[in-house]
């Protein structure tokens, strides 16, 4: 009987430690909306959306609020705006100290110390991260090998010079940013020093250039797309043709219901950005994965390793685009890559040509009417999307105008 109650109370200290922190997080993301009034950008509205999710899961005392929690951080790295980095580390500081061994937390605290330049700490918490079995660990498996040739491109410059190394090494906590301007002043003095035609120099100036193109992009084993094929509107088309098609919300009415079977009996099954999978709720399969860019620099966010057949990527200016599909792409985790002439259908007027249709668009009605322009699939439905919070006003009135169907008990809408 003792032992009994000795457990009990154990357990419920526990609990209260848990909510303590639960709470804390709420602190935090509290006080950095009151010094930055976040939510003028895209960027910004998901993060409001991810903080009051959480909100919503503290006040159920059914709901595990946890997942909430690893998502505001989530949402604050893909804002990229002021204190998001710092935001998104006190929420993976939080996290980790609930719940130990979750490969979210550690991950999640690797980005974010990673975006605040802090490589060797970010390293630790990539490699606990693995250790934990990470679902994406090709992703976090890639940025440690990244992080690791950075560091042997300084210990070999260092070593060519053993009597001017000085700081180049400098201390683990030293930022990336610094870092790479002690590397460049380290050549440039040694270029002046010994000139361009010694060898030392030579070696010096490619491992230079090694490291430069490694704080650019990630590395990645297959450097054309992750080994996918391109397509454009042509073959996008081809490729959808005579197929039935359903476009699947992540809400968790969702996610927490038994449409699984449903969702997977369609030939393609399009999901959007960030997403969960539970068999029995938001079925397995996923056709064609649709994702916006974010952000003042969307090539920094997570890889996509979700195994998709097409992967469309919506975004602007070209350049980013083009950026972020060199470092996020994983390799072999698709099949078909959407080209340049499908990253912005709705503004294109190669394409759609709509105004009126700013930054914020949601990507889920981006590529709804990118798939009602191609007019080439005999069923396009929508499962999920009459909550009112998963599009903006004027598109889900856009919907509403163009609904065939709608059936409640499925929550199924069809545009076919």
């Amino acid at each position: 009987m003792t032992n009994s109650l000795a457990g009990l109370f154990r357990a419920r200290r526990q609990e209260a430690a848990g909510q303590a922190l639960l709470a804390r997080g709420l602190h935090l993301v509290g006080d950095h909306l009151a010094e930055r009034a976040e939510g003028s950008g895209p960027g910004g509205t998901r993060l409001l959306r991810a903080i009051g999710g959480y909100a919503g899961a503290l006040a159920r005392p059914s709901a595990d609020p946890f997942d909430a929690l690893l998502r505001v951080g989530e949402r604050a790295l893909e804002s990229g705006g002021p204190g998001a980095p710092e935001l998104a580390l006190g929420v993976a500081d939080t996290a980790v100290e609930i719940r130990r061994r979750s490969k979210g937390a550690w991950r999640l605290r690797g980005l974010a110390l990673d975006r605040l330049g802090r490589e060797a700490e970010a390293l630790e918490c990539y490699e606990r991260c693995l250790e934990l079995g990470a679902e994406a660990a090709g992703e976090v498996a890639r940025r440690v090998d990244t992080l690791r040739r950075r560091r042997a491109c300084l210990e070999k410059a260092a070593a060519l010079f053993p009597g001017s190394a000085g700081t180049l090494l400098g201390p683990a906590d030293r930022s990336t940013a610094d870092t790479a301007a002690e590397f460049a002043a380290f050549v440039r003095a040694r270029l002046s020093e010994r000139g361009p035609d010694d060898p030392a120099v030579r070696r010096l100036l490619a491992l230079h250039a090694a490291y430069r193109r490694l704080l650019e992009r990630s590395a990645l084993s297959d450097p054309l797309l992750g080994g996918a094929e391109p397509v454009g509107v042509t073959g996008l088309r081809r490729l959808l043709a005579g197929r039935t098609v359903c476009l699947v919300s992540g809400t968790p009415a969702v996610a927490g219901g038994t449409l699984g079977g449903l969702i997977d009996g369609y030939d393609v099954v399009v999901r959007c950005d960030a997403f969960r999978l539970r068999a029995e709720g938001t079925g397995e399969r996923t056709g064609l994965h649709a994702v916006t860019l974010r952000g003042d620099t969307p090539w920094e966010g997570p890889a996509w390793t979700r195994p998709a057949g097409i992967r469309l990527v919506f975004g602007d200016p070209a350049a980013a685009w083009r950026r972020a599909l060199r470092q996020r792409l994983a390799a072999g985790t698709q099949e078909h890559v959407g080209d340049a002439s499908l990253r912005r259908p709705l503004g294109d007027p190669a394409l759609l040509g709509e105004d009126g249709w700013d930054a914020a668009t949601t990507t889920a009605f981006t590529v709804l009417r990118l798939l009602d322009f191609l007019d080439v699939t005999p069923r396009l439905d929508l499962i999920g999307f009459d909550d009112g919070d998963t599009l903006r006003p004027r598109e889900a009135a856009w919907v509403r105008d163009r609904a065939t169907h709608v059936d409640d008990r499925t929550m199924r809408t069809a545009l076919r």
